[in-house]
């Protein structure tokens, strides 16, 4: 079976990271959320992977290339994002027979995937991937037919009263039918062509639901990279790369991996779970705690705390620094004293400011969302929640109190 992975979208509710990269590019656990799925679909015997791109295309075909692993990977341009259903539409000369489709913004386990295409041989029709969610009003929801074999019996996208807690999970298996289905469909109140709306014209054919239960996560803002990254990094093992040294009184405890050739110098401690990647000089004296991702070629200074945060690679955090439930992009450089609050005083979440607005990051613990090129001087204080653009400097003793956006 061929994939189709939609991965040509904007990502506009994760900047500043995608300011600068498409979603799919965006770091979790030392991998990119791609990298993740396509590790999933290789591991259920796909050969062939169709990659929709669209919005900084590049960065996807430059990183991977025409292969991964044993699989084929093409490359189809959707120059205009005018949704899912157009965008499945315009592989229709590249697919012939079943094929399955994900969204480039979840994460899913190769479990999840082997789970989706039993079900899908199961029935031979029509199959949409569903997760039970707590707050199914913020999905697209799907009913069942009572007392049937998973028949799906609609789809509404977000509901205020949601009739039940499956959500459209953002992946499906197709049948060149749907291609026929996608012509008949027209534009939503978003202007775009929903993949949704062409299920909705099959029902009556037969559409059927798998439940999986399985990892899955929808990426959709920035503080959910942190629970994907706490997530993934729980099932991993502990490794060391060829060339790491670590210097006598550093401490490395529980659940880390260490990439090849990094430094680890003396008293510093790594409690994992912990992801250390390659070409890292971390320390002295540095306490980075669990759940903390460092990709590669970073430097952690002296005296430097990292909490529950992804550090991106080539990034600097100086000496006497503290960086807290935080996502530092790459090429970033920390002066000397510079802290990341990242607990508001208070029981009430930590806000942010997403497309222009404020919202409930629905977290009590929540520090700063940096993108690339990001420079700070010495003593800067940053408060909780707050963004900041890519190439942004600050002055040395400055406190941030609110988004700052690239001039």
């Amino acid at each position: 079976m061929d994939a189709i992975i939609l991965a040509a979208g904007e990502g506009t509710r994760l900047r500043p990271l995608t300011s600068t990269r498409p979603k799919p590019m965006l770091p979790v656990a030392g991998k990119s959320i791609l990298e993740w799925n396509l590790e999933a679909l290789s591991a259920n015997d796909i050969k062939r992977v169709l990659v929709v791109v669209g919005y900084k295309k590049e960065k996807i075909i430059d990183h991977f290339g025409d292969k991964f692993g044993g699989m084929k990977l093409e490359y189809i341009t959707q120059t205009e994002q005018m949704g899912t259903g157009h965008a499945i539409q315009i592989t229709e000369k590249k697919m012939h027979g079943d094929f399955l489709v994900t969204n480039g913004d979840i994460l899913i386990s190769p479990g999840f995937i082997q789970k989706f295409i039993r079900d899908f041989e199961k029935h031979k029709s029509h199959t949409i991937g569903l997760i039970e969610v707590e707050n199914p009003e913020d999905f697209g929801v799907v009913t069942l037919k009572d007392g049937s074999d998973c028949v799906v019996e609609n789809i509404i996208e977000k509901p205020e009263k949601p009739k039940s807690n499956l959500a459209n999970a953002g992946i499906y298996i197709f049948t060149e039918g749907i291609f026929d289905a996608i012509r008949q469909i027209k534009k939503s109140e978003r202007l775009e062509y929903e993949i949704t709306d062409a299920i909705k014209i099959l029902i009556p054919e037969g559409i059927y639901g798998a439940i999986c239960r399985e990892m899955w996560l929808d990426i959709g803002r920035p503080w959910d990279l942190l629970d994907a990254n706490e997530l993934i990094m729980k099932r991993s093992e502990p490794s060391m790369g060829e060339g790491t040294k670590i210097e006598d009184y550093a401490v490395i405890k529980g659940n880390v991996h260490i990439g090849k050739n990094t430094l680890v110098r003396s008293g510093s401690y790594i409690e994992g779970p912990c992801h250390i990647g390659d070409n890292c000089t971390i320390g002295p004296n540095c306490y980075i705690r669990s759940n903390s991702t460092v990709m590669d070629n970073c430097h952690i200074g002296n005296a430097v705390e990292v909490k529950n945060s992804i550090i991106m690679q080539n990034t600097n955090i100086g000496h006497l620094s503290y960086v807290g439930d935080s996502i530092i992009a790459e090429n970033c450089n920390f002066g000397a004293g510079t802290k990341v609050a990242n607990l508001k005083f208070g029981d009430d979440p930590v806000k942010v400011e997403i497309k222009k607005k404020i919202v409930s990051s629905g977290r009590r613990k929540l520090g700063c969302i940096m993108g690339d090129g990001v420079k700070t001087g010495i003593n800067v204080s940053i408060m909780p929640g707050r963004s900041i653009y890519p190439g942004v400097y600050i002055e040395a003793g400055s406190v941030v109190r609110n988004t700052i956006y690239s001039e």
